[in-house]
Protein backbone atom coordinates (compact mmCIF):
# COMPACT_ATOMS: atom_id res chain seq x y z
CA UNK A 1 0.00 0.00 0.00
CA UNK A 2 1.47 3.36 -1.05
CA UNK A 3 2.17 5.88 1.70
CA UNK A 4 1.53 9.56 1.08
CA UNK A 5 2.05 12.52 3.38
CA UNK A 6 0.39 15.86 2.92
CA UNK A 7 -0.46 18.92 4.96
CA UNK A 8 -3.85 18.99 6.59
CA UNK A 9 -6.52 21.50 5.60
CA UNK A 10 -9.83 22.63 7.11
CA UNK A 11 -11.67 19.82 5.32
CA UNK A 12 -9.56 17.31 7.31
CA UNK A 13 -10.73 18.45 10.76
CA UNK A 14 -13.25 15.63 11.24
CA UNK A 15 -10.67 12.99 10.24
CA UNK A 16 -8.01 14.59 12.46
CA UNK A 17 -10.41 14.63 15.41
CA UNK A 18 -11.51 11.02 14.88
CA UNK A 19 -7.97 9.69 14.48
CA UNK A 20 -6.71 11.55 17.54
CA UNK A 21 -9.61 10.40 19.71
CA UNK A 22 -9.09 6.77 18.69
CA UNK A 23 -5.31 6.93 19.13
CA UNK A 24 -5.49 8.37 22.66
CA UNK A 25 -8.48 6.35 23.90
CA UNK A 26 -6.16 3.66 25.28
CA UNK A 27 -4.78 6.11 27.84
CA UNK A 28 -8.15 6.98 29.42
CA UNK A 29 -8.19 3.99 31.82
CA UNK A 30 -4.59 4.73 32.88
CA UNK A 31 -5.12 8.38 33.80
CA UNK A 32 -8.85 8.37 34.49
CA UNK A 33 -9.73 11.10 31.99
CA UNK A 34 -9.36 12.01 28.34
CA UNK A 35 -5.85 13.23 27.50
CA UNK A 36 -5.64 16.81 26.22
CA UNK A 37 -5.43 15.87 22.52
CA UNK A 38 -8.83 14.17 22.80
CA UNK A 39 -10.34 17.44 24.03
CA UNK A 40 -8.69 19.79 21.53
CA UNK A 41 -10.62 22.04 19.16
CA UNK A 42 -9.10 20.98 15.86
CA UNK A 43 -11.29 23.39 13.85
CA UNK A 44 -9.37 26.16 15.59
CA UNK A 45 -5.99 24.38 15.72
CA UNK A 46 -5.92 23.76 11.95
CA UNK A 47 -5.82 27.54 11.43
CA UNK A 48 -2.89 28.05 13.84
CA UNK A 49 -0.81 24.86 13.66
CA UNK A 50 0.67 22.72 10.94
CA UNK A 51 -0.81 19.25 10.53
CA UNK A 52 1.00 16.64 8.45
CA UNK A 53 -1.19 13.67 7.62
CA UNK A 54 0.15 10.24 6.68
CA UNK A 55 -2.03 8.03 4.51
CA UNK A 56 -1.65 4.36 3.60
CA UNK A 57 -3.58 4.19 0.38
CA UNK A 58 -6.64 6.35 1.06
CA UNK A 59 -6.74 5.69 4.81
CA UNK A 60 -5.46 8.27 7.30
CA UNK A 61 -3.12 6.27 9.54
CA UNK A 62 -1.19 8.93 11.46
CA UNK A 63 -0.70 12.64 11.96
CA UNK A 64 1.64 15.12 13.57
CA UNK A 65 0.69 18.60 14.72
CA UNK A 66 3.49 21.15 15.02
CA UNK A 67 4.10 24.81 15.73
CA UNK A 68 7.19 26.58 14.39
CA UNK A 69 8.31 29.00 17.08
CA UNK A 70 11.18 31.50 16.99
CA UNK A 71 13.52 29.23 18.98
CA UNK A 72 12.29 25.73 18.13
CA UNK A 73 9.64 23.53 16.59
CA UNK A 74 7.07 22.29 19.09
CA UNK A 75 5.37 18.95 18.48
CA UNK A 76 1.89 19.35 19.92
CA UNK A 77 0.44 15.99 18.96
CA UNK A 78 1.53 12.72 17.37
CA UNK A 79 -1.30 10.27 16.79
CA UNK A 80 -1.33 6.88 15.09
CA UNK A 81 -4.54 4.96 14.44
CA UNK A 82 -4.71 1.97 16.80
CA UNK A 83 -4.71 -0.60 13.98
CA UNK A 84 -1.54 0.97 12.55
CA UNK A 85 0.48 1.32 15.77
CA UNK A 86 3.82 -0.47 16.16
CA UNK A 87 4.63 -0.09 12.44
CA UNK A 88 7.02 2.87 12.66
CA UNK A 89 4.58 5.58 11.65
CA UNK A 90 5.14 7.59 14.82
CA UNK A 91 8.90 7.45 14.30
CA UNK A 92 8.46 8.50 10.68
CA UNK A 93 6.40 11.52 11.70
CA UNK A 94 8.85 12.53 14.43
CA UNK A 95 11.69 12.38 11.89
CA UNK A 96 9.57 14.50 9.54
CA UNK A 97 9.10 17.13 12.28
CA UNK A 98 12.83 17.17 12.96
CA UNK A 99 13.45 17.70 9.24
CA UNK A 100 10.95 20.58 9.19
CA UNK A 101 12.74 22.17 12.15
CA UNK A 102 16.17 21.79 10.56
CA UNK A 103 14.99 23.24 7.23
CA UNK A 104 13.53 26.21 9.13
CA UNK A 105 16.89 26.79 10.85
CA UNK A 106 15.79 25.69 14.31
CA UNK A 107 18.33 24.00 16.55
CA UNK A 108 15.91 21.88 18.56
CA UNK A 109 12.54 20.17 18.67
CA UNK A 110 10.39 20.10 21.78
CA UNK A 111 7.44 17.96 22.80
CA UNK A 112 5.60 17.04 25.95
CA UNK A 113 3.78 13.99 27.24
CA UNK A 114 2.04 12.71 30.34
CA UNK A 115 4.49 11.28 32.86
CA UNK A 116 2.34 8.13 33.07
CA UNK A 117 2.74 7.38 29.35
CA UNK A 118 5.88 5.31 29.93
CA UNK A 119 5.77 3.78 26.45
CA UNK A 120 5.89 7.26 24.89
CA UNK A 121 8.69 8.39 27.19
CA UNK A 122 10.71 5.31 26.26
CA UNK A 123 10.16 5.91 22.53
CA UNK A 124 11.12 9.57 22.73
CA UNK A 125 14.23 8.77 24.79
CA UNK A 126 15.29 6.12 22.27
CA UNK A 127 15.06 8.77 19.53
CA UNK A 128 17.32 11.23 21.33
CA UNK A 129 14.80 13.32 23.27
CA UNK A 130 15.79 14.24 26.82
CA UNK A 131 13.58 15.33 29.70
CA UNK A 132 13.96 19.06 30.11
CA UNK A 133 11.52 19.73 32.94
CA UNK A 134 8.44 18.45 34.72
CA UNK A 135 5.25 20.45 35.02
CA UNK A 136 2.86 19.51 37.82
CA UNK A 137 -0.76 20.18 36.94
CA UNK A 138 -3.99 19.44 38.79
CA UNK A 139 -4.58 16.49 36.47
CA UNK A 140 -1.07 15.02 36.49
CA UNK A 141 2.55 15.57 35.59
CA UNK A 142 3.69 16.65 32.13
CA UNK A 143 7.22 15.83 31.00
CA UNK A 144 8.69 18.42 28.62
CA UNK A 145 11.35 16.94 26.34
CA UNK A 146 13.87 18.40 23.91
CA UNK A 147 16.02 17.08 21.12
CA UNK A 148 18.94 19.14 19.88
CA UNK A 149 19.46 18.91 16.14
CA UNK A 150 22.87 18.46 14.54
Amino acid sequence: MAEVMRQGVVDDVDAITALTRSAYARWVPLIGREPRPMQADYASAITRHRFDLLFAGTELVALIETVLRPEDLLIVNVAVAPTFQKRGYGRKLLAHAEDLAARAGRICVRLYTNARFEENLSLYSSLGYAAEREEVLEVGVVIHMVKRLA
